[in-house]
C-alpha cells in the first residue's frame, strides 16, 4: 500500500514539474495553508512561478475559470464541485479526504487504502510528493492542526524523518497551547483545550493556583514561560492541574494533558513558530479570520508576517473562550448525537473548534456533536466532530454528512470531523437525516 502510495506522489510530482505557472487553490485551515506554501516552497525551489488562491469552499472563481494549469490542494470533491469548468485544462489534485478516483491525476492517501484522517495530512501528502526534507516542518504542522496527534502510520515516518535531519523533535510534556509564547498565568488563563473550570478566563484564580503550586510566575523581574520551567518546577504544575481537575469533578480530562509534542528546531526557540500545535493553532486563527494571506506569509517567513498573524491570534482565542463559556450551557442531547446552536452567538469560523473542546470536559464521548452557525450569506454552516472512539466503533461523519445533506446542501470531511453548508429553512430535515445516518 505504502509504495503504491509513494509512486503516486511521485507521478505528481513530476506532472507538476511540467508546469510553467500553475494556480494552487488550497484550502483555509491550519492544514490546508501549511499545504499550499508547502508546495509554493517546492515550486520556488524548482524555478517554477506559480499563483496562489486561497478558498473556504470550492466555487468556480475567475481566477480557476483564467488558469490553464492548476493544483487543487486540500480540497475533495473538486470534479464535481467544478465539473465542465476544468475542461482542457491540466489539473492535480493533493488531497486527503474521503473520495473517489477521477479523471485527474490525484495523490490522496484513501486511494491507497489510508486512512487521511488519522495517518497523514494534506501538508503531509505534499511532503511525500516533493521529497525537499526542509519542508517536513510544514508537514508536521498541517497534521498537528488537523488533529491528527498523537502522529501515527505515515505521519510517524514523515516525524522520523525530520528528527532524523535535525528538523524536529518528539518531546513528552504537557500540551495546553502556549507552553512556548505564553506566560504562566496567561498560559493557563488562556486555555481552551482542555477547558479548565475556574482558570480558563480568570486571570486572578490562575495567580492563586500558581502560588500555590510553589511555581514562581517572574524571575528577575520578567514573566516566565512555561518552556523555560525546570522539570521538578513542571512536575509540580502537571501535579497541581490534575489534582485540581480531579477536585471539579472532571479527572478524565486530566489523561489528556500530558502527550507528545513536536518542537520545530530550526525556528527560534520562545516562538510560537517553534512548536508545530501553537504554529498550526496560529495559522487557523489567521484562515478563520479571513486573511489567511498572512498565514501563507508566515509559513513563506515573509519580513512582519508573525506580527501580524499574531494579532489575528488574540482575537482567535479570544472568540474561543467566550463561545466555549456559551457552548457549555447551551449544548442539548439530540438522543443520537449532541447538537450546539451557535447562531448569533458563535462566528462560523469556530463553531467546529468549539464543538470539539465540548468533548474536553463537558460532554460525555458517548455520541458526535453538531454545531451550527450562520454564514456570510447568511446559510448554516454545520460542523460536526467525533471521537476516536467513535469513528473506531464505526462512525463517519464526512459520509452521513454528505448523505444527510443530499439536495439540500453540500457536507462531507473525515470520518472524525466533517461540515457543510445548508440554507437555513432546510435545518430540521438535515436533524432528521442526520440522525438516520447516525
Amino acid at each position: 500500500m505504502e509504495s503504491e502510495f509513494i509512486e503516486r506522489c511521485q507521478e505528481v510530482r513530476k506532472c507538476i514539474e511540467s508546469f510553467s505557472k500553475p494556480l494552487i487553490v488550497h484550502h483555509y485551515d491550519a492544514d490546508g495553508m501549511a499545504a499550499g506554501a508547502l508546495v509554493a516552497k517546492a515550486l520556488r525551489k524548482r524555478g517554477i512561478a506559480y499563483n496562489m488562491l486561497t478558498l473556504r469552499r470550492l466555487e468556480a472563481r475567475s481566477e480557476i475559470k483564467e488558469a490553464k494549469e492548476l493544483i487543487f490542494v486540500d480540497f475533495g470533491g473538486v470534479e464535481e464541485a467544478l465539473g465542465g469548468v476544468l475542461e482542457g485544462k491540466d489539473v492535480v489534485i493533493i488531497d486527503h479526504h474521503q473520495g473517489k478516483e477521477g479523471k485527474f491525476l490525484q495523490a490522496n492517501p484513501h486511494l491507497s487504502g489510508f486512512d487521511g484522517g488519522s495517518d497523514i495530512s494534506s501538508s503531509g501528502t505534499a511532503y511525500l510528493v516533493f521529497g525537499d526534507a526542509e519542508l517536513v516542518d510544514l508537514a508536521l504542522v498541517g497534521a498537528v492542526g488537523d488533529m491528527q496527534f498523537p502522529l501515527k502510520s505515515l505521519n510517524r515516518e514523515i516525524l522520523k524523518e525530520g528528527i532524523k535531519n535535525g528538523i524536529a523533535r518528539c518531546d513528552i510534556d504537557l500540551g495546553i497551547f502556549g507552553r512556548m509564547s505564553r506566560p504562566l498565568v496567561w498560559f493557563l488563563s488562556y486555555c481552551t483545550e482542555p477547558f479548565l473550570p475556574g482558570l480558563t478566563g480568570n486571570e486572578k484564580n490562575c495567580h492563586k493556583f500558581l502560588k500555590e503550586a510553589g511555581i514562581e510566575v517572574k524571575q528577575e523581574n520578567k514573566w516566565r514561560r512555561y518552556f523555560e520551567l525546570s522539570m521538578e518546577e513542571r512536575v509540580q504544575l502537571i501535579s497541581a492541574l490534575v489534582s485540581y481537575l480531579y477536585s471539579k469533578g472532571i479527572g478524565e480530562v486530566a489523561n489528556e494533558l500530558i502527550g507528545e509534542v513536536y518542537i520545530l528546531a530550526k525556528q527560534p526557540e520562545g516562538s510560537e513558530l517553534s512548536d508545530a500545535k501553537e504554529y498550526s493553532t496560529l495559522l487557523n486563527a489567521c484562515g478563520r479570520h479571513d486573511r489567511p494571506d498572512i498565514g501563507i506569509r508566515v509559513c513563506l517567513e515573509e519580513e512582519g508576517a508573525l506580527e501580524e498573524a499574531r494579532k489575528l491570534l488574540y482575537e482567535h482565542r479570544r472568540q474561543l473562550r467566550e463561545g466555549m463559556f456559551y457552548a457549555i450551557s447551551k449544548y442539548e442531547d439530540y438522543g443520537k448525537f449532541y447538537f450546539l446552536d451557535g447562531r448569533g452567538h458563535i462566528e462560523d469560523g469556530v463553531i467546529g473548534i468549539i464543538a470539539g473542546m465540548l468533548y474536553g470536559g463537558a460532554l460525555a464521548s458517548d455520541k458526535p456533536i453538531v454545531g451550527i452557525a450562520t454564514d456570510e450569506e447568511g446559510r448554516v454552516k454545520i460542523s460536526a466532530r467525533a471521537t476516536k472512539k467513535l469513528v473506531e466503533r464505526g462512525v463517519n461523519l464526512g459520509e452521513a454528512l454528505g448523505n444527510a445533506c443530499r439536495g439540500i446542501g453540500a457536507g462531507g470531511g473525515h470520518n472524525i470531523a466533517a461540515g457543510a453548508t445548508i440554507e437555513s429553512n432546510k435545518l430540521n430535515e438535515f436533524l432528521i437525516n442526520f440522525a438516520k445516518e447516525l
